[in-house]
């Protein structure tokens, strides 16, 4: 990425061969040269970055040591990596998770939009503390990605907004704080009663089908296996733990590992299966890159709904790669079972790969997969 400093060497991740998106936007780009032509930050500004892709906008700002709150794992380790990658001590920008507090006040705050709307107002709200009459506050994104609503989130949590023209397709929007303006009461994290069952399950701001049961999960819930010789299973891209949920109750015997890369799914994942079933009954919560840190031959059933876009990247890359990785982490015989739109076509690529697949149900949208591991 080109800046007014040089050039940044800049990488996503999960890493591919011959990757063919950049590790940044045309967003942060006009936000980076915004804040040149402004002559910003100043001197005396604490820097608070929210969003921030893959480090593209911690690495251009990390002289000024900057403070960065994401929700994803992988996002904040592209950024350390990124950090290295430009010869730049990772220590010189503090990266912390969408749960913790940032310490202090900012008088400059940087928001990359993220595509929840939700997770957008919870961060808004979140910032309130932490900012004053004097805060400049900008939010940069891809005008796609932009919806009305950003707009009165912002007048209604923060303040009134000036919106720059805009650039390759990018909008910049500045809003002024208003302290006069009272503080809303977060509406999340959302609850709702699991359909055939007393579980109440809490869903965090980023968290996909925060109100209810989606449809995807529904169907696949009716499947979980009981297994009485797993021992080892784990949910992978757990969201709020549901399907992690319903294997325990299955499987009252075995050790589940939630696994995701959100910071929010994992703490989603824990509140629920601990108001479940109570904090004795065996689990693990991972944040985390996939099944990286599992051992070859380690688990006996892994369960996986995976995503099918990265932030705002559409492709079944993530998912192509939980299933490699699934098949290192299967023990022989062991069993990876897979919800999916059926459009994805995730049979084909499990075939090829395990040598074998078998339909376990379907609707019009939906399909439930099961792979054994030879």
């Amino acid at each position: 990425m080109q800046t007014t400093d040089g050039k940044l060497i800049l990488q996503r991740l999960p890493q591919r061969k011959r990757e063919l998106l950049r590790a940044w936007d045309a967003a942060d780009e006009y936000l980076l040269s915004y804040l040149n032509e402004q002559n910003l930050p100043t001197a005396r500004q604490r820097i608070l970055i929210v969003n921030d892709s893959f480090g593209a906008l911690a690495v251009a700002l990390s002289r000024y040591h900057p403070c960065a709150i994401s929700d994803s794992y992988l996002s904040q380790e592209a950024t350390r990596i990124n950090l290295r990658a430009n010869g730049i001590d990772p220590a010189d920008v503090e990266l912390i998770n969408s749960l913790d507090r940032p310490q202090g006040s900012f008088g400059l705050v940087l928001i990359k939009a993220p595509k929840s709307l939700a997770l957008l107002e919870d961060e808004l709200i979140r910032l309130r503390p932490h900012i004053s009459a004097e805060t400049q506050l900008l939010i940069a994104g891809m005008i796609k990605w932009l919806p009305s609503r950003v707009w009165q989130l912002l007048e209604r949590i923060i303040g009134p907004t000036t919106t720059l023209l805009a650039k390759k397709k990018a909008r910049l929007i500045l809003a002024a704080p208003d302290p006069q303006r009272a503080a809303p009461k977060s509406p999340y994290p959302n609850c709702y009663t699991l359909e055939g069952t007393d579980y109440r399950i809490c869903n965090h701001a980023n968290l996909f089908s925060r109100e209810s049961l989606d449809i995807g999960t529904r169907l696949f819930l009716r499947h979980i296996p009981a297994s009485p010789q797993a021992k080892n299973v784990i949910d992978l891209g757990c969201g709020n733990g549901v399907v992690g949920l319903i294997a325990a109750e299955k499987n009252p015997s075995a050790a589940i590992h939630f696994v995701d890369e959100s910071h929010m799914a994992v703490a989603s994942a824990q509140e629920n299966f601990i108001a479940a079933l109570g904090a004795d009954q065996p689990a693990v919560f991972q944040v985390g890159d996939g099944l990286t840190g599992f051992g070859h031959n380690s688990a006996d059933l892994i369960l996986c709904n995976p995503p099918f876009h990265q932030q705002s990247a559409m492709g079944d890359h993530l998912a192509q790669r939980m299933f490699i990785d699934s098949k290192r982490v299967l023990k022989r015989g062991g069993e990876l079972w897979v919800v999916g739109n059926r459009h994805l076509g995730y049979h084909q690529s499990l075939k090829r790969l395990f040598g074998n697949v078998t339909l376990i149900d379907s609707n019009k949208k939906f399909v439930v997969l099961k792979v054994v591991k030879e």
